[in-house]
């Protein structure tokens, strides 16, 4: 079942998230992430098609590929071995009825997607993630600023594991690894330039949300709502 704090509507922004089932690693290679992130870009879409004989067998690169009126826009996301996190609204007021939203239907297609290609890819069979996506609304401006810096600041643990327990021992090493881990939304707020940086809409960030150094991160970390 999925975990819902509130009904999904649109103009509002989600921490949208989901881990491996079983707590099982959903990435198990560079190739796994890549996937994945390129999903999270071409599905993003109105259309139907699979990304095999769209893109794969056509030998399209996938950044290139039309996919026509985004489902949601994306403001953060990362990825983790065993999970992942996204920070997504739905200005879509044409899509949205009783029985239909953009926001499940992004999630469904990037989900079925991934875990027929990881299944398919290493052998297995079964449910890839812990059930469906959990969502929670972000209503709030410091939470939305303290789920921010959460989500870029996740792949610490990978180097720290207490981090968010006895906090950060060595920051400097922190930034240098966060500005080189390559699976998360965190490089394209930091001026790099690179073709990941169009699954995300800078523009449907809150009007009131100013972002304009990575030390302001640390502290939003630390003014926890």
């Amino acid at each position: 079942m999925s975990l819902r704090n509130s009904s999904l509507v649109e103009k509002e922004y989600y921490h949208i998230y989901n881990r491996g089932n079983g707590k099982n690693k959903i990435f198990n290679s560079e190739k796994d992430y890549d996937r994945f992130i390129k999903l999270l870009y071409v599905f993003n879409s109105e259309k139907n098609f699979k990304f095999r004989d769209s893109i794969v067998d056509q030998k399209i690169d996938a950044w290139d590929f039309d996919r026509g009126e985004p489902l949601v826009e994306v403001c953060a996301w990362v990825l983790m071995p065993n999970h992942f996190h996204i920070i997504l609204i739905s200005h879509r007021s044409d899509l949205w009825t009783a029985n239909y939203n953009p926001i499940t239907e992004f999630m469904r297609k990037l989900s079925t997607a991934y875990a027929m290609y990881f299944n398919k890819k290493h052998s297995r069979t079964g449910s890839l993630f812990e059930g469906k996506f959990k969502s929670k609304n972000i209503g709030k401006e410091n939470y939305f600023n303290y789920l921010f810096s959460y989500i870029h600041l996740n792949p610490i643990k990978l180097i720290q594991s207490d981090w968010q327990e006895n906090g950060i021992k060595n920051k400097k090493e922190a930034i240098s690894y966060l500005e080189n881990f390559l699976y998360s939304s965190f490089q394209d707020f930091s001026g790099i330039s690179r073709k990941e940086g169009r699954i995300i809409n800078k523009n449907s960030l809150p009007e009131s949300f100013k972002y304009d150094h990575v030390d302001e991160l640390f502290e939003w970390i630390n003014d926890n709502p």
